[in-house]
């Protein structure tokens, strides 16, 4: 875990998105952006490495844990709001991101594509923020 003994990403949430992880949604939310493109355009690796996950999602967690600072900004309310709200910009609107939230409002993520940047970044953005907020 990280040093304040609490967790950055949450294991429920996370075997919550693996339902959706043969589309690489667990991957990309634990900070695998790679192995959930994979994932993504293989259907988790034809299902094959998305039953794998169901046991290496706390693995997964304790990585996640160890590799992103906990701070102000909750990665798993970052999260939610990048998949439901992605295309408005609320995810951005969340973490102060005032000036690209509204062009993703106007925009819908610039087309989908900073939806897809954020998809693989976000974790490294909110660990960024955290950083920044000690």
């Amino acid at each position: 875990m990280n040093n304040s003994g609490s967790t950055t990403h949450s294991v429920l949430l996370g075997y919550v998105i693996w339902i959706f992880g043969f589309l690489g949604a667990h991957r990309f939310y634990y900070g695998k952006p790679k192995t959930g493109t994979l994932y993504f355009f293989t259907l988790g690796l034809f299902f094959i490495g998305w039953i794998i996950d169901l046991f290496l999602i706390p693995a997964m967690h304790d990585e996640a844990d160890r590799r992103f600072a906990q701070g102000a900004y909750n990665y798993s309310v970052s999260w939610l709001l990048l998949t439901f709200l992605g295309l408005f910009g609320v995810h951005r609107l969340y973490m102060g991101k005032w000036v690209t939230g509204i062009l993703y409002f106007f925009t819908a993520g610039l087309c989908g594509l900073g939806w897809l940047y954020d998809l693989w970044t976000l974790n490294g953005q909110v660990d960024e923020l955290n950083r920044q907020s000690y």
